[in-house]
């Protein structure tokens, strides 16, 4: 089976909405030494999937606790418009998590139980990693000739998001780390939905609040 079709496997047969359990399985309980790096939304896991699914991967973004999601929205239709969206430059959404769970937390003295959401984007897994490693971490990897196809790339992903839906997705926080790379050096742009599923504002003070993160 070629990637592609192993790919295209993957998004077929995963459930659109996972459990939390199963996020924390196929991420050894978001172990540390299964980060693939980290952005102001939330930290990105290697996923390994179980024997049933072939041992693929799939990158998991763990989104921060209780993430708001503007009124009038619901996290679920926000995040099936998004895994509608194609395109050559954009990385691909297949599933998610957002459950309600129940956790003890210490409070004044005293241990409460309190909900919490637990909000997890599912993507293909792209084995290069982030821009950003191979900009900052590994500077003879790239030649100018793939240093253009990655910006050539990254230019025409925008465009997709900005002028061919119904109406454009502003990212907001279009660095490094959020470009993603394929085997063949082609980008792919991560965190395009979340202005939309966060709302514009609370995105911006993501962007400009948290600090620490590239």
């Amino acid at each position: 089976m070629t990637s592609l079709q192993t790919q295209e496997s993957l998004a077929s047969t995963l459930p659109t909405n996972l459990p939390a359990t199963f996020m924390k399985e196929i991420t050894a309980d978001f172990n540390s030494e299964r980060e693939l790096g980290r952005s102001v939304f939330g930290i990105v896991y290697k996923g390994v999937l179980p024997e049933t699914e072939g041992n693929r991967m799939i990158a998991v973004k763990r989104l921060a606790e209780n993430s708001p999601v503007p009124a009038g929205k619901t996290f679920e239709a926000e995040v099936t418009n998004l895994m509608a969206l194609k395109h050559r430059n954009v990385v691909e959404l297949v599933s998610f998590c957002h459950e309600a769970q129940k956790k003890v937390v210490q409070h004044n003295g005293r241990y409460v139980i309190v909900d919490v959401i637990e909000s997890c984007l599912c993507y293909k897994y792209l084995p290069k990693g982030s821009l950003d490693k191979h900009l900052y971490a590994d500077t003879t990897s790239m030649n100018w000739n793939t240093r253009f196809k990655i910006i050539n790339g990254i230019c025409h992903g925008l465009h997709f998001l900005h002028k061919e839906l119904d109406g454009p997705l502003v990212h907001m926080n279009l660095v490094p780390s959020s470009i993603w790379l394929d085997d063949n050096w082609v980008p792919k742009i991560a965190d395009f939905g979340l202005s939309r599923l966060f709302g514009q504002e609370q995105t911006r003070m993501y962007t400009v609040n948290v600090k620490g993160y590239k």
